[in-house]
């Protein structure tokens, strides 16, 4: 299965869709997920310092036997610790990934750097001057992080990866537009978050009949969690997702091959959104964004 790929403003090529390491997987051995996801057709794989698992993805890419030139390895900068750089920090998770570079090196949170974002940048621009890092952007960055490493960039973040679904892409719209000024690729983790962890919403009717309509017209099952990776594929969106079951890995990769949502039933999805907002996942310092762990009605 070829899996199409996003420009990055830097002109690399990006997987739409990657196999991401956290979550439940985090500070576990990730080694068999890992082969599993590759094998079963995921090239793009998405880990972190904070997950704390570089030993057993890196064990698991080497196992897998695949060349490393068709594999997309993002990881992304923990909070530094004292003497620590961002180089310093990469060439660590390097040696624990077995890898000579990786393909894109995230600041995994404005927090961690509070203060010091604009030299942390820097520090991150160097990783991509010396190819530890083909390309670099940031995570859980909001419109005032992003304005402050842009301000004198010699490169410019490729990509935002942030927590996005239907529920929070109303509060969304300001950082998104950012990102289209600069060129910024928008990427999604925990997208089908809404449909496990607060079944019975607004949403859920509306993702149900298009379920049926994609189905019908397809001639071939969709899934509920298909609807909503593809919500994000049409409007380019770099989707991060995890599994440990392989029919659901192919699941998810299929999605590609699931027809598009018409304007009406996208305008339906973000319509349902917008009538609560419900943020599911840590909230790592985007402060233009409050900390809910509840869902809020809008008023």
């Amino acid at each position: 299965m070829t899996i199409s790929t996003l420009t990055l403003n830097d002109g690399n090529q990006v997987p739409w869709i990657a196999f991401g390491t956290g979550t439940a997987l985090r500070q576990q051995d990730v080694q068999s997920p890992v082969e599993n996801a590759i094998a079963n057709g995921f090239t793009h794989l998405d880990g972190a310092q904070m997950y704390e698992n570089e030993e057993s993805f890196g064990i698991a890419i080497k196992a897998s036997g695949t060349p490393r030139s068709t594999l997309f390895v993002t990881t992304k900068l923990n909070q530094l610790q004292p003497d620590q750089t961002a180089k310093t920090a990469l060439q660590v998770s390097l040696k624990k990934l077995g890898l000579e570079y990786v393909d894109l090196y995230l600041v995994h949170a404005p927090g961690h750097h509070a203060g010091r974002l604009k030299e942390v940048w820097k520090m991150m621009e160097e990783c991509k001057r010396e190819r530890l890092a083909k390309s670099i952007g940031v995570s859980n960055f909001g419109v005032a992080h992003l304005q402050e490493i842009l301000e004198g960039a010699e490169f410019p973040p490729s990509v935002n990866q942030v927590e996005i679904h239907p529920y929070v892409w109303k509060s969304l719209q300001p950082v998104i537009a950012l990102h289209k000024e600069h060129g910024i690729i928008t990427s999604a983790y925990g997208g089908l978050t809404p449909l496990f962890r607060a079944p019975g919403g607004p949403l859920d009717p509306v993702i149900e009949k298009i379920r049926a309509r994609l189905e019908s017209t397809r001639g071939q099952p969709v899934s509920i969690g298909q609807v909503l990776n593809k919500w994000l594929q049409q409007y380019g969106i770099l989707v991060v997702t995890t599994s440990s079951k392989a029919d659901r890995m192919r699941e998810y990769l299929d999605t590609a091959n699931v027809p598009e949502l018409t304007t009406e039933e996208i305008e339906s999805i973000e319509n349902a959104g917008a009538q609560r907002y419900y943020k599911f996942l840590v909230n790592l310092v985007v402060r233009e964004l409050p900390t809910i762990n509840s869902i809020c009605p809008r008023q």
